[in-house]
């Protein structure tokens, strides 16, 4: 139960009020992590739940509010159930034994341009069955359909669990990695970590627990330091490192310290890799050399904070990009899901390094902004971009 959430496949649950999402969600988790009413609407925003769901594996469930949902109060519900879609790499569409909406086939068409798997579920079927004609919509516009009723016991845990096996994205089957393809079994990594007032107190941040725990189970041997310590541990080291992975914001400092000839990148710039597409984000970056005076740059952050007095989102990197351009440039920042609905007055988009979402969400921000023509980069690149460096950064990974 320990695995992050931005590693888990998610499961999204989706459908009209009342249609039987949140009875369907409890049967799976086998808990009652949703109210269940005959009250159209009982769930107002998304539910979630992380949790193991064997054969699968790391999961998490999230349980969404009706796609039909009415009233100024209901848009914003239907907007949270859209952020949800964004992010969910299986989609389970819920519908019940009456004729389909318009609404309802509108959506399996969204689901479909989110480039998730869908399975559909007709629920409560001990009240009827769907239609012939919508049956059959179903079957041809999803990926597999399943029919139960949430208070009968029949065979559906077991068939759905099969399903999820089965359209499972490849990266959960064959899990993608941080940068155990680079550093081999009894090669040198260095972690350059500074402790600064971002640093979470007493811990270290989830990129550089996540990429020291693959390096320990790649028998890969590590080595940790903060910035001010790295000379004197490259001078005390037998055997040169094979690479050095720097935080982003000592990119300036520790470029200067790494020899030529030491492969050098980091944290942000590995899950680039590992959450989305590293090539788009790489070329997103060279954009910077374009940007003129009163350009928008939107910077997204996958998680929700309060902003240290120097943070690397709102205050390194729109000053760093300035003084980079010499261009007046107006930053405007959305947080946690939060993605606006249009983005082609922007000129540049920066995300953070998304340690805190998952990939799907990502590869869908990306694939957004490529329809607008909007160049989208993150926080890692930028900062490799903006302080020259951004060539040897990539090097490791890219082929430029």
């Amino acid at each position: 139960m320990n695995t992050q959430r931005g590693m888990r496949l998610h499961i999204g649950f989706f459908g009209k009020r009342n249609a039987g999402k949140s009875s369907l969600v409890n049967k799976i988790s086998g808990q009652k992590l949703s109210i269940v009413s005959d009250i159209k609407g009982t769930t107002t925003d998304a539910v979630q739940k992380a949790m193991e769901l064997l054969p699968v594996g790391p999961v998490l469930l999230i349980d969404t509010a009706g796609i039909d949902d009415e009233g100024d109060l209901g848009q914003l519900r239907i907007e949270k159930t859209y952020n949800a879609l964004m992010r969910s790499d299986i989609s389970v569409f819920v519908s019940d034994n009456e004729k389909l909406s318009e609404i309802e086939k509108e959506f399996i068409k969204k689901i479909k341009e989110n480039n998730s798997k869908i399975i559909s579920v007709i629920n409560k079927t001990d009240l009827g069955e769907l239609n012939d004609e919508d049956e059959e919509f179903l079957k041809n516009n999803t990926d597999k359909l399943l029919k139960t009723s949430a208070i009968k016991e029949d065979n559906f845990i077991f068939e759905f669990k099969k399903a999820l096996v089965e359209l499972s994205p490849d990266e959960f089957i064959n899990q993608n990695v941080i940068l155990s393809d680079i550093v081999k079994k009894d090669e040198i990594c260095i972690l350059v970590i500074p402790i600064d007032k971002e640093a979470p107190k007493g811990r270290i941040i989830l990129p550089q627990v996540n990429t020291l725990r693959e390096l320990l189970d790649n028998n890969s041997i590590s080595v940790v330091c903060n910035e001010k310590e790295l000379e004197k541990t490259l001078q005390i080291l037998k055997t040169p490192p094979k690479l050095v992975v720097v935080d982003s914001q000592a990119f300036r400092e520790v470029s200067k310290i790494v020899p030529d000839d030491i492969m050098l990148t980091s944290f942000s710039i590995l899950f680039a890799r590992l959450k989305g597409d590293l090539k788009s984000l790489y070329m997103g970056a060279k954009k910077i050399d374009d940007l003129k005076d009163n350009d928008k740059i939107l910077v997204l952050e996958s998680c929700t904070h309060h902003p240290v007095e120097d943070d690397i989102g709102r205050v390194k990197i729109p000053k760093l990009i300035r003084e980079y351009t010499k261009k007046e440039l107006i930053f405007e920042h959305f947080s946690g899901h939060d993605f606006p609905s249009n983005i082609k007055d922007y000129s540049l988009i920066i995300h953070c390094g998304a340690c805190m979402t998952n990939r799907r969400e990502i590869l869908n921000r990306i694939e957004i902004a490529n329809k607008n023509n909007v160049p989208m980069t993150n926080y890692g690149i930028a900062i490799a971009k903006a302080t020259g460096i951004l060539k040897r950064a990539i090097k490791p990974l890219l082929d430029d």
